[in-house]
């Protein structure tokens, strides 16, 4: 993608943002009746489904979207190869792709770009995105970045060469890493990327350094950056914060404005569909992009359909978050949906202290992508300063030997990049790891204590 064609596409989208709820309206159900043609047409999983469920040649064109089939991500995975609408790739492919190729930023086949989706069990998710869907894509998370900037504002961003540092997971086909790497070369600007598993004398090393003006990442990850300014350790001039990947929340986003001095800008997003919406104004609530996606929200249940992605359509895929949705009122800025609720994950860290009073910190995502057979669930709670347990749940014929082994070398490994050395480290075998009973929701991590009683 070129800077003018990528500007003459970004003016395009950005004038979406201009229209009326119901031109967008009209905009949505254009794009939602050619995808799923397109799925009846050339996806066998769908065209069986479709036909399941009473739809036809004559009623795909005027079913309402609810009278489609959901689908699940245990579904979705069970039925990969059929539900894709290409011919020249299959689920197997993928999974040997991403085991013996070092991650990158390269698309598959030359073609198809892979999003890894790690969860806490079973075998990990692959999205695809062809060439096309990669660069609409791109186009909504570059809108929502630069949210409430014009056209010349743009373009003189573009012309000084920006200075973009991410700080986030990035030693895997983490969509966020992959989407920001290919946003930042569309934009023209330089790039350094900080896994959250790099020590934090290293980050301040490097962005010593880099000198970034912009920065993009986790807002538990952005807020370990804003406590390092706060305290002297590092001194950076950033006119542009975005946030992504995570939750954040009212109090966090005051504290990284006031350090940074900028507004922040939240991007939502999920690997299924990278480009979800944006939150600048906590008052407005994050601003859903109805031009890119539909998101519905029944009976407590969130389903997403990708309006873009015709290589691996998404139709009623069932999403996790839980979200309140609000239409445009006659007085609304914009002409999209408005989403309250829990958007992704919210997880504490782990912090760990040396013998010589040093922290260091162990981000969620650095320990959630566990895939090991007969592993069924996980959990992590934290038991002094310098130790944390893995509370594992496992299938009826796998062997505690075995998945101890091969728990306690990948959490070795992760422990020794990250200078976590000295941490002790055990797994224990549990018949059931149960929800929060306030919540009921199982948390990842159990921290042993809360970050604010932590002096970095």
């Amino acid at each position: 993608m070129n800077d003018l064609k990528l500007l003459w596409d970004l003016y395009g989208l950005k004038r979406n943002t201009k229209k009326t709820p119901d031109q967008i309206r009209i905009l949505q159900e254009k794009k939602l009746r050619r995808i799923l043609e397109y799925a009846y047409e050339h996806s066998v999983y769908y065209r069986r489904t479709f036909k399941d469920a009473g739809i036809t040649d004559e009623t795909i064109c005027t079913a309402p979207l609810s009278a489609f089939p959901a689908i699940d991500k245990t579904t979705f995975l069970a039925h990969f190869d059929e539900l894709i609408t290409v011919s020249d790739l299959t689920q197997e492919e993928i999974r040997k792709f991403d085991a013996k190729e070092k991650p990158d930023r390269k698309p598959f086949k030359g073609k198809y770009y892979v999003v890894h989706s790690s969860g806490s069990t079973g075998k990990p998710g692959y999205f695809i995105y062809d060439e096309s869907a990669w660069s609409s894509m791109l186009l909504g998370i570059i809108r929502g970045a630069l949210w409430d900037m014009s056209m010349l504002q743009i373009i003189r961003l573009f012309v000084s060469g920006p200075r973009i540092a991410y700080i986030a997971a990035t030693d895997g086909r983490y969509g966020g890493a992959m989407a920001v790497g290919d946003g930042i070369d569309g934009v023209g600007g330089s790039q350094l990327f900080l896994d959250i598993n790099t020590p934090v004398a290293e980050w301040i090393r490097c962005l010593q350094e880099f000198r970034p003006n912009i920065i993009i990442g986790y807002p538990s990850a952005v807020k370990i950056l804003a406590e390092l300014v706060e305290h002297g350790d590092i001194r950076l001039d950033i006119i542009r914060l975005v946030t992504c990947g995570e939750p954040l929340g009212k109090n966090l986003r005051k504290y990284l404005e006031r350090i940074f001095c900028t507004q922040a800008v939240n991007v939502y997003g999920a690997s299924e569909s990278l480009a979800l919406g944006v939150e600048k104004d906590p008052k407005e609530g994050m601003i859903l992009f109805d031009d890119m996606n539909i998101i519905e929200v029944q009976d407590g249940n969130m389903y997403l359909t990708s309006l873009y992605n015709f290589s691996q359509p998404l139709i009623r895929y069932w999403i996790s978050d839980n979200l309140t949705l609000r239409k445009p009122g006659e007085t609304s800025r914009y002409p999209f949906t408005r989403a309250e609720g829990l958007l992704g994950r919210d997880e504490d860290m782990l912090w760990f202290e040396d013998g010589n009073g040093n922290w260091e910190f162990l981000h969620p995502l650095a320990v959630e992508g566990f895939c090991i057979e007969g592993l069924r669930d996980y959990q992590f709670r934290q038991t002094a300063h310098d130790a944390f347990e893995m509370y594992a749940e496992i299938s009826a014929d796998a062997s505690e030997d075995i998945i101890r082994r091969e728990v306690s070398e990948q959490m070795g490994s992760i422990l020794e990049r990250k200078g976590l050395g000295y941490v002790r480290f055990l797994v224990n075998f549990v018949d059931e790891i149960r929800p929060d009973k306030k919540t009921g929701k199982k948390s990842l991590i159990v921290p042993f204590w809360k970050k604010e009683k932590i002096a970095v």
